[in-house]
């Protein structure tokens, strides 16, 4: 299984490249954390929110590998425990299909995206910038193998 981290954005600092190098490097083979970033629309003038939502959802869509279950991160989404991720983690191990997660770019994600997803994922009630996101990402994933695993790493109060 692979977990695909689909992102709109590129062009990302320095230190949120190594963030999330850091924790996609940490995790096996066996679940292993691919990104793939999608160019953001390029706003004219006359160009609407919804036309650059749209337009970044068909990208998006284009993206997500055959056969993946798809989970769109959305603040409108369920709120999960390191534990509740842990859990999806074994089972998705388990079926071993590849999982897409999604994160969309500053205008949100289209109505498309947010159909062709199974579960809507929300991180928090507080705002990030959307780079951070992939940092926390990679990082609570590789937390919640490190907890599947009886690692060290997390140590839960």
């Amino acid at each position: 299984m692979r977990i695909h981290l689909i992102c709109v954005g590129r062009r990302m600092p320095g230190w949120i490249e190594d963030g999330y190098r850091e924790y996609a490097k940490r995790l096996p083979p066996e679940c292993a954390l691919h990104l793939v970033e999608i160019d953001p629309v390029h706003r004219a003038k006359t160009t609407t929110v919804r036309q650059a939502r749209e337009e970044e959802g068909r990208r998006i869509l284009k993206a997500i590998p055959k056969g993946a279950d798809v989970i769109v991160l959305d603040e409108r989404g369920r709120s999960w425990s390191t534990e509740t991720l842990a859990g999806h983690l074994r089972d998705w191990l388990a079926d071993g299909r590849d999982r897409a997660l999604v994160v969309g770019g500053a205008d949100g994600l289209s109505d498309e995206c947010l159909a062709r997803a199974r579960e809507r994922w929300s991180l928090s009630a507080l705002t990030f910038p959307h780079p951070l996101v992939r940092v926390i990402l990679a990082e609570q994933l590789y937390r919640a193998w490190s907890l599947t695993q009886g690692h060290p790493y997390h140590r839960a109060g």
